[in-house]
């Protein structure tokens, strides 16, 4: 047998590989764009099979679709939701710019399933890719569609969670080191007294402020494409369709959408898509800054800061016997700069709304797509492998708060600024402690024990009073 099918299209023949659920459209895009080798990701096809599904039931009610065909196409969209035919998935996502070749691969998929359950052969079209799979829908709203839904699904089923688990184990260690004193620093420089729990618990605060950020970020997704087919008038695109097969959408991912409210700014902007991604963006530059603080805290173990230790998961080096690293943090900053990253491509892809469509959509879809997904991952390694076995070193952080100079502060109320400044620069040229300053320079042993309470001094109000 032969190990490929003649098919047709508008174009001509196309010779398809002869076991592939793909048919000519696919083919053609295959070869037109061996770019990259990077295909959409497991989120984007199982929102493609949602929405080809949500449409077909949509086509039955509306009379458009018989019972036959929509339970065939319902079939086969759930076998691409489950990720049976992932291989067949084959493009590039460097393509057209509309991903009208990804939908197309979807259709025809779809159809070749549809047709075998019939009875049909694979390319005999029993049932059609277009008339019947892509019936009532373009390409030019669909894939903005689908980029809507899976954003917002990933975000839901991935991030939030790994975010929200994330702040639970930082809000753990905020409590558990609640009790040790520290110096604080400000410019890499001594400040004045912290908790380290204290520190912790501005982790903590930083992920469940990412956290609401984007849960507002992900209700402005909600509002989808679906309905305004070819350049958003909604040609060809039956009356109650938008909002019939939006609901299905609805009940088979438990999120709420909606129809957009203006069809032409559904397609030809993908603002709400940036500005989700401008949410990635800042949750990476806080979870960037979390990984390095804490990386620099472990330092040591014995000329950094090494406040904390960091559990030792691996050997740090090929060379250096017992070295061991701040590997998670590392592997953290390293996810973050590639959402930072795909955020540049995102805003990018944004800038190309040319007329009454966006021509970037599929690196803008797999840029988001994939900055959820290693976001999620990374929250959950550095969670378990790393914040929840942090330990305190509490011996080096009373030994580095001893002789910090920076606790003269609270002496300002009492001596005043310049005569403080002189005990903090005494203190740190001599390597002593600012209470043996204090007290060589006459500062009573009474007032001393009143105004250099350390504990007092990390909590608001004036030290002595």
């Amino acid at each position: 047998m032969a190990d490929y099918r003649i098919e047709n299209d508008s174009l001509g023949e196309v010779r398809v590989p002869a076991s592939a659920y793909y048919g000519a459209q696919t083919q053609r895009a295959f070869e037109n764009f061996p770019i990259s080798g990077t295909r959409f990701p497991r989120s984007f096809i199982r929102a493609l099979g949602v929405v080809k599904r949500s449409a077909a039931l949509a086509n039955n009610e509306l009379g458009l679709l018989d019972d036959k065909l929509k339970d065939a196409i319902v079939t086969a969209s759930n076998r691409v939701i489950e990720g049976e035919f992932d291989r067949d998935f084959v493009l590039d996502i460097y393509q057209t710019g509309s991903g009208t070749s990804t939908n197309m691969n979807a259709n025809e998929v779809i159809a070749n399933l549809a047709s075998e359950q019939l009875g049909g052969d694979l390319g005999s079209k029993r049932v059609h890719p277009n008339d019947h799979v892509n019936m009532s829908q373009s390409s030019n709203d669909v894939i903005p569609t689908v980029m809507h839904v899976a954003a917002r699904s990933s975000i839901h089923d991935e991030l939030i969670p790994a975010l929200e688990s994330l702040a639970v184990s930082l809000g753990a260690k905020a409590l558990e080191f609640d009790d040790i004193l520290k110096s604080g620093r400000t410019h890499l420089m001594d400040a004045t007294p912290v908790r380290l729990g204290q520190e912790f618990g501005g982790f903590a605060a930083q992920v469940r402020s990412a956290t609401r950020r984007l849960v507002g970020a992900s209700d402005d997704l909600a509002q989808l494409a679906l309905g305004g087919t070819a350049v958003g008038t909604g040609i060809n695109c039956p009356i109650g369709f938008p909002k019939t097969a939006i609901g299905h959408i609805s009940s088979s991912t438990g999120l709420v959408f909606s129809e957009a409210e203006n069809h032409f700014e559904a397609q030809a902007a993908k603002d709400a898509f940036v500005a989700a991604s401008g949410v990635l963006n800042s949750i990476a530059v806080s979870l960037l800054k979390i990984a390095n603080d804490i990386r620099h805290l472990s330092s040591g173990p014995t000329s950094g800061i090494s406040e904390i230790q960091l559990p030792a998961i691996q050997p740090g080096s090929s060379i250096m016997p017992g070295k061991v690293n701040p590997v998670l943090s590392e592997a953290m900053m390293m996810v973050c700069a590639r959402v930072m990253g795909n955020h540049t491509a995102i805003t990018i892809g944004g800038q190309h709304g040319n007329f009454e469509l966006n021509v970037m959509m599929p690196v803008m879809a797999h840029s988001f797509l994939e900055s959820v997904h290693i976001l999620s991952g990374a929250c959950d390694a550095f969670r378990t492998r790393c914040v929840d076995g942090i330990t305190a070193n509490r011996e080096r952080c009373r030994e580095l708060l001893e002789l910090n100079p920076s606790i003269a502060t609270a002496l300002n109320a009492l001596i005043g600024y310049d005569a403080a400044a002189k005990i903090a620069k005494k203190a740190a040229a001599e390597k002593r402690s600012v209470r043996d300053v204090a007290k060589e320079q006459g500062v009573s042993d009474a007032d001393l024990d009143s105004y250099l309470n350390v504990r007092e001094m990390t909590e608001p109000g004036v030290p002595g009073h």
